[in-house]
């Protein structure tokens, strides 16, 4: 059968790209979703897609919040996500102090936009509850919403929101790195949409393509094409980007470590709640598939 990934088009992808660009179509069919980690989860959900690339703690908090759709299959970056705290080119907002108790936009709920929103709250002392939100869907739907005042400010992924800041359409007045590895990778729960096999053999393949990308030899040469080709970075971003990005020895595993740390700091921010006798981390890995560490 042929697996339907979905995934976000920025430069993380561009071990997944280049595994596709070889495949062509043999063994899986990537399927785009611009509205980032929250609209990954629900397609999955909706039976749109069977695998997701997504962001760490939306895919956890989804778990823990009692989605049955999916579990965690693997690992996809090992390095934390650097989220820039964006607003309009023309506001009054010039640091994150200032955004205390006004509407942050959100690509849509459980995606890492809000989830960010709450660990930078969480950060600075706000109190989280009060935390007010405003649906925009996409990149360009939070752009507008800073400029037309809707909203106050956003958060997204420091190099995807660059060219933006380049262009004079926003303003960058801060960042806030993720306290986990950043990328993981689900399956749904459905044999029949994701056999174990076929979610194995993808891994196994990615995991070849992830170790070629982040190789030395690939930083310097190859992977600058590649990016700049796809996506239309400057050279300088994309040296900058490389820097700090790092991708796992082995996709098909996951690390209890990660878990429960990233459980840990979401309950402090309020997203998550356990439950009475704790949140048990094999709940939240398909170990049929992947290697629980």
């Amino acid at each position: 059968m042929v697996l339907r990934i979905g995934y976000v088009r920025e430069h993380f992808s561009s071990p997944l790209l280049q595994y596709n660009e070889d495949d062509k179509g043999q063994t899986f069919t990537l399927v785009e979703c611009p509205g980032g980690t929250g609209q990954l989860i629900s397609r999955l959900e909706g039976g749109e897609i069977d695998i997701a690339v997504a962001l760490t703690d939306a895919l956890i908090s989804g778990i823990a919040k009692g989605s049955k759709a999916y579990k965690l299959v693997g690992s996809y970056v090992s390095t934390p996500l650097n989220w820039a705290v964006i607003t309009g080119k023309n506001t009054a907002f010039n640091a994150i102090s200032d955004l205390e108790g006004t509407t942050l936009g959100i690509s849509r709920p459980g995606s890492g936009s809000q989830t960010m929103a709450y660990v930078m709250s969480l950060q600075n002392g706000w109190e989280t509850d009060a935390l007010k939100f405003q649906v925009n869907n996409n990149i360009r739907g939070l752009i507008e919403s800073v400029n037309d005042g809707s909203t106050s400010a956003f958060m997204w992924e420091w190099f995807t929101t660059k060219p933006f800041l380049d262009a004079g359409e926003v303003r960058f007045i801060g960042s806030v790195p993720t306290p986990w590895p950043s990328w993981m990778i689900v399956a749904h729960q459905s044999t029949e949409r994701a056999p174990v096999e076929a979610v194995q053999r993808f891994l196994l393949n990615l995991t070849r393509y992830v170790r070629r990308f982040d190789s030395e030899e690939s930083r310097a040469s190859s992977n600058i094409t590649f990016i700049k080709e796809k996506f239309g970075y400057p050279e300088e971003d994309i040296n900058a980007w490389l820097k700090t990005v790092r991708y796992p020895e082995d996709c098909i595993t996951v690390s209890r470590q990660v878990i429960h740390d990233t459980l840990s700091i979401l309950e402090k921010a309020g997203v998550v709640t356990a439950p009475p006798s704790g949140f048990q981390l094999n709940d939240f890995v398909e170990t049929n598939i992947a290697t629980l560490t």
